[in-house]
């Protein structure tokens, strides 16, 4: 049974800085691209960071490029989004999510292309 189990959320004030990490389990964490997705009260889930399967490859989207960072250890099966300079409007659940198996070392940022899912973590940021 594959797990994705996310922790490091919280309320910071803006300009402050988190750190998100997500366990997997069941499943074979090296041949699965990783990403994090959010969603906002009355929005739809989105796209904010991918990383390949080496790690040697990441994706952002524009709302957070500059400040957020996503990187994976493979040996602890575990992938992490480092966000600073937090601003209210990054205020959501965030989720960690698995795309895979795959055969080749690239990133993805559709949401479809994901089929394992953590339950989420709230990021509340303060103005």
């Amino acid at each position: 049974q594959v797990q994705l189990v996310e922790s490091g959320g919280g309320l910071v004030q803006a300009g402050g800085s988190l750190r998100l990490s997500c366990a997997s389990s069941g499943l074979t964490f090296t041949i699965y691209v990783m990403g994090w997705f959010r969603q906002a009260p009355g929005k739809e889930r989105e796209f904010v960071a991918a990383v390949s399967r080496s790690g040697g490859k990441t994706a952002a989207a524009d709302s957070v490029k500059g400040r957020f960072t996503i990187s994976r250890d493979n040996n602890k099966n575990t992938v992490y989004l480092q966000m600073n300079s937090l601003k209210p409007e990054d205020t959501a659940v965030y989720y960690c999510a698995a795309s895979g198996p795959l055969g080749g070392d690239y990133v993805r940022n559709l949401l479809a292309n994901y089929n394992y899912w953590g339950q989420g973590t709230q990021v509340t940021v303060s103005s």
